[in-house]
């Protein structure tokens, strides 16, 4: 006979199943400026699900004060891609829950209460059939009343099919646990790159303010020497024109800045309004204590997303299993007990007992179809798992690459910031002495911006390569907290 109820429950395609969203971190050169460094443009995507959070709480009348570890926490708690992973993960133990109920006892009871009246002329019995004399045969039977109170019991004792289908669900189950901590360590790196994208932001806001004043203090100075008829009206121009493009400047990265902190906020789910303020500033400092092979070891221990990636083959050899096991026979045993009478004073208990052997002769090839299926799943599982081996490899190697990079830059930027200085103090004093005009001042206060803004965005560039470090490693949260903390 065919085995009813136990096919194969066939894997999905992705171990990452219940993903909706991503969060990964580009590096790429960006010419820099008037300087000509080749300066690191960063950026932090974050899409789907892990943009998005649920707020709790009501909005403070007064800024709130946020450090990053706050920020990771909240993050962590609120971020909607770990709450819908905790909701996958919940539907997994489900579907665990749901297979092991088929291997236990199915207990049932119920009561029958009849009232009953048959026309036996109606069914083709009558006094023609049933003569005799002195008997009246009846047309009618009833009404009549009885009851039937009873319980019963059946459980499966050898089903293979069904048993290695529960120890498959368990490690897919066990799998989804694992997406869900890999999830927590994309959300620790989207609220970081969102953190240092706003502690960024707000040094080009303090550097651009700084540079404002410094042009208003050349064009004040400018206007002055002309209205003394010392220098011509274009000098005055170029003055103002630098004046207004550094107003320009400011006005752009301070919207830059009200946007970014808006974004951080909903990663975190902060009360929509609520205002805060960053506690560390992150400046820059070189990661120690952290070679390439130490990293690569760790990641291979740690990473939760290999860990669910290793899980997946697991069940999808148990479930291929499953499948070959449809050719076994299975044993089952049933029974009930219950009292049937007119009444209750007036019943009388009755029971029944079976067993029964089910032996798969020819099922259509479904089986093999099952098998079939299982094994390609099976494979699939195993490319992946290989795959994001190799993947783990080069997110380790690029992240150092762009760990060293960004520190390189980070010198030559300062270097370069120190040395627009001096050369900018040098113009305005040729300027003041009459012996050079109003452009080479403004083209050595530009350099000075660029090279500000290459400092800022190299620093930038390295935190984010220790927190992209950090997430390729595994157990992100911690490793940001030791790779970014206060030395």
């Amino acid at each position: 006979s065919d085995l009813a109820g136990t096919r194969v429950n066939p894997l999905p395609l992705s171990g990452r199943q219940g993903a909706s969203g991503s969060v990964a971190v580009q590096q790429s050169p960006n010419p820099g400026g008037a300087q000509s460094v080749n300066t690191i443009n960063s950026t932090v995507q974050v899409q789907g699900s892990f943009s998005g959070s649920v707020a709790t709480g009501a909005a403070s009348p007064t800024p709130i004060a946020i450090s990053l570890a706050d920020a990771v926490q909240r993050g962590l708690q609120n971020n909607l891609g770990t709450v819908g992973y905790a909701q996958v993960l919940r539907a997994a133990h489900a579907a665990s829950t749901i297979e092991r109920s088929y291997l236990l006892p199915q207990v049932s009871s119920g009561l029958q209460v009849t009232d009953q009246q048959s026309d036996l002329a109606a069914l083709g019995f009558s006094s023609v059939h049933f003569n005799a004399p002195g008997f009246a045969f009846p047309t009618v039977i009833g009404p009549y009343h009885y009851f039937d109170l009873r319980a019963g019991v059946s459980q499966s004792l050898l089903d293979l099919s069904r048993l290695k289908n529960y120890r498959s669900s368990q490690e897919s189950a066990k799998s989804q646990q694992f997406a869900a901590q890999d999830a927590r360590d994309l959300v620790a790196l989207a609220v970081t790159g969102a953190y240092l994208q706003i502690v960024s932001a707000g040094a080009r806001v303090t550097s651009v303010k700084a540079q404002l004043d410094t042009a208003q203090a050349t064009f004040t100075q400018t206007s002055d020497r002309h209205n003394a008829g010392v220098v011509p009206r274009i000098d005055v121009s170029r003055t103002q024109v630098e004046l207004q493009t550094q107003r320009q400047r400011l006005s752009s990265i301070e919207n830059d800045l009200a946007k970014q902190k808006i974004q951080l906020a909903r990663l975190i789910g902060l009360p929509p309004g609520q205002e805060f303020t960053l506690t560390d500033s992150l400046p820059f400092a070189p990661l120690e204590g952290v070679t390439l092979d130490d990293a690569l070891r760790r990641a291979y221990a740690n990473r939760a997303d290999l860990k669910a990636a290793e899980s997946q083959v697991k069940a999808a050899e148990i479930s291929k299993s499953a499948a070959r096991a449809e050719r076994m026979p299975t044993i089952s045993v049933s029974g009930d007990y219950g009292v049937i009478g007119v009444d209750p004073t007036s019943s009388h208990g009755t029971f029944s007992v079976s067993g029964s052997v089910h032996m798969p002769i020819w099922s259509g090839r479904r089986t093999a179809g099952d098998i079939e299926q299982a094994d390609s799943a099976l494979e699939q599982r195993k490319a992946e798992y290989q795959d994001l081996r190799g993947q783990i490899d080069a997110q380790i190697r690029s992240a150092f690459l762009d760990l060293n990079s960004a520190a390189d830059q980070v010198k030559v930027a300062d270097s370069n910031r120190t040395l627009a200085a001096e050369t900018y103090s040098q113009a305005r004093d040729r300027f003041a002495a009459g012996v050079a005009d109003s452009l080479e001042v403004v083209q050595a206060q530009e350099s000075v911006a660029s090279a500000e803004q290459d400092f800022i965005s190299s620093v930038f560039a390295h935190n984010l390569a220790k927190a992209a470090l950090a997430r390729s490693m595994g157990q992100a949260d911690l490793n940001i907290k030791q790779f970014l903390e206060k030395k």
